[in-house]
């Protein structure tokens, strides 16, 4: 063999492998501590935003999705498996977040995350998060205050408020002071009921109906929403209105919901992910705040209830449920 021959040769074969790995599929992992019932919707819009940047699964994309199926044990044995797979990036729901937050500190996290990054841990600050992880926070306080005022114009006589909390949430502390605030200029009382888990729900959900609350609102917690449809019937026999901050617990039989567009956020999450997949570093990349918030309103749980839902409030809705 000549020379040239065997330069051209020895070429190709290194030039093979670097070939497979330019034209090998991208890998991120979906890691979620819900059942795929309830998270095939936030998933499906990764998926809508990943198209739209030239991410195909079957093509240049492969997601390997986990579930944690609203068990705690298994939620942190997957974290385990998430961690060995060494995908490219990790989009980790809820409280997966700062599961993966102790476990990793190489791989890429990408969050959603509905509680204060920086007070969970998850980054230094929400401009420069200083580490391996970055995303969206669900947390959106100026919010908070507006629930309050929909009951008030939803239930005009209303008087006092039952307010379900998880002091172990970041960001519950801040959300409890504005809700007092916005309850104060309005004439309400509330009443908070720590519940810390789905456990110890059952326990307070009696207790609010002692209290002789006018409605409750339930701060949206992962917890909170997994049990929506146990909540909407506890609603209907008590004849407590509740009201939350995410549609999901609309769509599950509840009167109203006004937050952030969790669709929305988590299309809004693929730009990171494609971000992170051209070489961008998670430190450098901001932690956002929702752009699109809406109001869901089920008129269906409101006649059950006995409840007129104004006019004013109908205009405004987002969506009305039937």
């Amino acid at each position: 063999m000549d020379r040239r021959k065997f330069v051209a040769l020895a070429g190709s074969l290194l030039a093979a492998p670097l070939a497979r790995a330019q034209g090998a599929p991208s890998r991120i992992a979906w890691f979620s501590p819900t059942r795929a019932s309830d998270g095939t919707l936030f998933l499906d819009a990764l998926r809508h935003g990943l198209r739209e940047r030239g991410y195909i699964e079957g093509s240049n994309l492969v997601i390997e999705t986990y579930w944690g199926e609203d068990s705690p044990a298994r939620v942190a044995e997957l974290a385990k498996q998430v961690v060995a797979s060494r995908p490219q990036v990790v989009v980790a729901l809820g409280p997966t977040g700062p599961i993966m937050r102790r476990g990793t500190s190489t791989i890429p996290v990408v969050f959603g995350y509905s509680g204060d990054p920086v007070e969970a841990g998850l980054v230094e600050k929400l401009g420069r998060p200083g580490g391996n992880l970055t995303g969206i926070t669900f947390l959106t306080l100026e919010l908070v205050g507006k629930r309050v005022e929909l009951i008030k114009e939803m239930l005009p006589r209303a008087k006092r408020i039952a307010v379900i909390a998880n002091p172990q949430h970041p960001g519950d502390a801040a959300e409890r002071r504005i809700s007092e605030h916005a309850a104060a200029a309005r004439g309400l009382q509330l009443e908070y009921f720590e519940v810390r888990n789905s456990d110890q729900l059952g326990d307070a959900l009696v207790a609010i109906e002692k209290s002789r609350s006018d409605a409750a609102m339930m701060f949206p917690v992962q917890f909170i929403i997994g049990n929506r449809e146990r909540i909407a019937a506890w609603s209907l026999r008590s004849r407590i209105p509740a009201i939350s901050g995410w549609s999901q617990f609309a769509d599950g039989g509840n009167l109203m919901t006004y937050g952030p567009d969790l669709a929305a956020c988590f299309r809004r999450l693929s730009s990171y992910v494609e971000r992170i997949l051209k070489g961008a570093r998670p430190a450098d990349l901001a932690v956002e705040q929702p752009t699109v918030v809406e109001l869901v309103v089920n008129r269906k749980a409101a006649k059950a209830l006995g409840i007129t839902i104004p006019q004013s409030v109908l205009l405004r809705a987002d969506r009305v449920i039937e």
